[in-house]
């Protein structure tokens, strides 16, 4: 992709920091609350990756999500705090990757926050199963693509492309700075 941005008559490079990092990481999550969760662990290097629903995003960027005390992830996350999340919104061609950090609690008042009717399917005793946690993800970077006018627009300007034989401008990528 580097070698078609430098060639590229249009700049299809905006890095995002800070509030408007924010604002594309919340854009994501309010319109495709699942992504993949992917855990880095560090005693052989492997990493897992799972699907996960976001619970809730904070002002920040901060993002919540509901876990069992005795999964996989979390004995990996209490490993390992680093991991990434990625996203889709296959609608509009437009795709998230951010690294951060995770950090489990099992703070009642989040819980409680945070629950709704379909954790029940996790967490047959309600609220109060012991063992319900709450797995908070900060990010630090990450990296985006995004078609500039929708998946429709984006396929016909490559099809002309397809045709013609010339660059067409489908899109803008950047990396964020939270």
């Amino acid at each position: 992709m580097e070698t078609i941005n430098k060639e590229s008559k249009s700049s299809n490079v905006e890095n995002l920091n800070g509030k408007a990092a924010v604002s594309k990481i919340r854009d994501m999550v309010d319109s495709s609350s699942l992504c993949f969760f992917q855990t880095e662990v560090s005693f052989d290097e492997n990493q897992s990756a799972r699907p996960m629903s976001i619970q809730k995003s904070d002002d920040d960027g901060t993002l919540w999500f509901l876990s069992a005390v005795d999964s996989a992830k979390n004995a990996e996350i209490n490993s390992n705090p680093r991991a990434r999340l990625f996203f889709q919104k296959p609608s509009s061609m437009e795709f998230l990757e951010l690294q951060g950090k995770a950090k489990i609690t099992q703070d009642k008042e989040m819980i409680y926050e945070l629950w709704d009717s379909l954790a029940k399917n996790w967490f047959p005793k309600g609220k109060d199963d012991p063992r319900i946690s709450v797995i908070k993800f900060t990010p630090q970077a990450g990296h985006y693509w995004d078609t500039k006018h929708g998946a429709g627009l984006a396929g016909a300007k490559m099809l002309f492309g397809m045709i013609t034989g010339k660059k067409v401008d489908v899109g803008v990528e950047g990396e964020l700075k939270v």
